[in-house]
């Protein structure tokens, strides 16, 4: 009697990725409602350069964030023992993208990872909830690199149509092949025409 293997059952999945959906579509339909109540209140032009001026002020946001960390990388390659402080860099890129979607919620978060109080509360939420996320796994035992690193296998194993695409790794410069061969002697019969 052979025994047959019972396929792993998949992972439950967690509240957060049951409730996201769920979370983003009333994030949208509130922007939506937003934009109409304000473009009935000031005007649709109004609400579109509000929008504009948005976007813009979101992309150099974003500029000067890169700037500000490319400068501390450039400081930190001249001299590598110092300590350079916190730029505070993805707060700032973050509120940038922020502000440049289209809505007046995600301008109003944005504007709450710019101002300083806010910015504090911000961080130090963050530094709880990757606490929190680096205990769980230490606990249950699992690496989140390594989690990361089988699913991009199992997705780069199983293509979609079901293909395999068998074959081997050749090195450039390894091998008999690497090189100039030389000129073709291989007898090819004259093409018919």
């Amino acid at each position: 009697m052979t025994q047959q293997a019972t396929p792993a059952r998949p992972a439950p999945r967690s509240k957060l990725r049951r409730v996201l959906p769920l979370l983003l579509t009333a994030w949208l339909v509130l922007e939506i409602w937003l934009l109409v109540q304000v473009g009935s209140w000031l005007g649709g032009l109004t609400v579109v350069l509000l929008l504009i001026a948005g976007a813009l002020i979101g992309g150099s946001l974003i500029k000067r964030a890169g700037r500000r960390a490319l400068a501390a990388a450039l400081e930190q390659t001249r001299d590598p023992r110092s300590q350079q402080p916190q730029t505070g860099t993805s707060l700032t890129v973050l509120a940038g993208l922020l502000l440049i979607l289209p809505g007046f919620l995600s301008d109003a978060l944005a504007l709450t990872l710019l101002f300083p109080p806010t910015r504090a509360l911000w961080r130090a939420g963050g530094r709880r909830a990757a606490d929190k996320v680096l205990r769980s796994t230490a606990a249950a035992g699992t690496d989140p690199l390594a989690d990361a690193i089988r699913l991009q296998e199992q997705l780069r194993i199983h293509r979609p149509d079901g293909k395999v695409v068998q074959g081997e790794v050749v090195e450039p410069g390894a091998g008999p092949a690497a090189g100039p061969q030389g000129p073709d002697t291989t007898y090819r019969p004259p093409l018919k025409g």
